[in-house]
């Protein structure tokens, strides 16, 4: 199974590396990083080269859309959002904060239910796309799925595993890096 990671410049670091790691632990995805350039820098600083184009999201089974200050130019980017050819009749679709806002601007969570980062200029984009956002951590509208605040990218992960390859490989995944009690 193949995940597409889509990540563009001004990314939120832990959204990305986060969800990187996890996908990473699961041998059955071949994740790839694909983003609207060959190079992309986080919010912070942190160049890296990607895999490869947004013309590689139509061919993978999942999708994970991650976030940051940089979603806002996407959505503007109309070259770059007529390459997102994200399908969730035939994909599983996952989007954190305001991954939600790339993932709406695409049409795909007219009339449903979603989450993002506390911030009210997305509270407003998403209002004006036809989307209901509520505040909840990790909402699921049928192969779509939207979790707000980073720390909710690991549900938002554990779900794009368990609808791609099983609720063992979920567990297995987000296990190895859970904090024992102590």
């Amino acid at each position: 199974m193949r995940v597409a990671l889509v990540a563009f410049d001004d990314f939120t670091d832990l959204d990305l590396f986060l969800a990187w790691d996890l996908l990473k632990r699961v041998p059955a995805l071949d994740v790839r990083l694909v983003a609207p350039t060959r190079t992309i820098r986080s919010s912070t600083g942190i160049a890296i080269e990607v895999h490869g184009g947004l013309d590689e999201i139509a061919g993978a089974d999942g999708v994970y859309v991650t976030s940051g200050k940089g979603s806002r130019a996407l959505v503007r980017d109309a070259d770059a959002m007529a390459r997102l050819a994200i399908d969730p009749t035939r994909q599983v679709v996952a989007a954190v904060d305001s991954g939600a806002l790339v993932v709406a601007a695409l049409g795909l969570l007219r009339g449903k239910r979603a989450t993002t980062y506390p911030s009210p200029d997305l509270h407003e984009a998403l209002a004006r796309l036809g989307v209901e956002r509520v505040d909840e951590a990790l909402v699921v509208e049928g192969n779509v799925a939207t979790a707000a605040q980073c720390l909710a990218g690991v549900d938002l992960v554990a779900w794009l595993i368990t609808r791609l390859v099983g609720a063992d490989a979920a567990r297995r995944a987000v296990a190895s890096v859970q904090r024992l009690p102590m």
